[in-house]
């Protein structure tokens, strides 16, 4: 099989399975069965993980395959992006939630998915970015960046996932953080003293059981959502009004879509989270869409 149809596949192995080896041996028999030709690699470190994205990025084949959480897929993207090479992503979803594989339509079993590279159907969507930090899902300010801070010092402490998260999300709510910003886009300025900031690569559903979820990938624009300073029993009304689909009757709520959004503060760094992971960026924050950056394979149109 040519290079162009060749596949380099990058595991983490810190995702949501627990047996690489079982894991690694049913993806090398499934793509066997799909007559791709792949280089496996699994990751099981950072810095790993790190040198096998860079590899694959300037390696001879055309499709990267990412096996992982959305915040490695988001990291392989990112650097496909940047390099300028013609790479396409395709996604196996081996995530804990799966958020970026739903979106797309990608399969959540395993051996469909494989079923969908081999198919090859590409598709461009869009990314977004934030002080030139690329995301694929969305980025945060305020009570979630303080919840991840929070899970992954429990997690240190030898606490699974899932509790670390339940009792950081507790600790954080109890301590009910604001953040105190000035939100400049889509012929709008609003100052905020808000728990949370919520932006979106395209627009999520925020109402019904579908709460989320995006329709689109390539509308070319960034979704961003707020509420006013309410307290935290109001937040709890915000999330049922949210699961009623009553959530446009919310006079504390705003949201609205442009192609880009600033966020002033009077603090000089902010920590602000990007497809699960955190970090600290200087502000102004400058969130912008990129349309049609990215190439992915997506399941062909009905």
């Amino acid at each position: 099989m040519s290079p162009r149809n060749s596949v380099d596949v990058v595991v983490n192995a810190h995702s949501g399975f627990q047996n690489v080896d079982e894991v690694r041996a049913r993806l090398e028999e499934l793509f066997a069965q799909a007559d791709l030709v792949v280089k496996l690699h699994v990751a099981r470190s950072i810095k790993q993980l790190e040198e096998l994205i860079h590899r694959a990025v300037n390696s001879h084949s055309k499709v990267i395959a990412v096996g992982g959480g959305d915040g490695t897929i988001s990291t392989v993207a990112s650097a496909i992006i940047e390099s300028g090479r013609e790479k396409t992503l395709a996604v196996l979803p081996l995530g804990t939630l799966n958020h970026f594989a739903q979106d797309l339509r990608v399969p959540l079993d395993l051996e469909a998915a494989v079923k969908l590279i081999a198919e090859a159907h590409e598709e461009f969507i869009d990314v977004a970015e934030v002080n030139g930090r690329i995301f694929i899902n969305n980025s945060s300010l305020g009570l979630y960046p303080q919840i991840v801070r929070e899970r992954l010092k429990q997690q240190r402490l030898g606490h699974g996932k899932w509790p670390a998260f339940a009792w950081a999300a507790l600790s954080v709510f109890r301590r009910q953080p604001f953040v105190e910003v000035r939100l400049i886009g889509g012929g709008k300025s609003l100052f905020c003293n808000t728990p949370f900031v919520f932006i979106g690569n395209n627009e999520y559903a925020m109402e019904g059981f579908k709460i989320g979820m995006r329709d689109r990938l390539n509308a070319g624009v960034i979704s961003l959502y707020v509420t006013r300073r309410i307290g935290r029993w109001g937040l709890v009304r915000l999330a049922l009004r949210a699961l009623l689909g009553h959530l446009a009757y919310e006079k504390d709520f705003e949201a609205f879509t442009t192609d880009h959004i600033t966020i002033q503060s009077r603090r000089p760094r902010m920590r602000v989270a990007f497809d699960g992971e955190i970090g600290v960026l200087e502000t102004p924050l400058h969130y912008r869409i990129r349309k049609q950056a990215l190439r992915v394979i997506v399941p062909r149109p009905q």
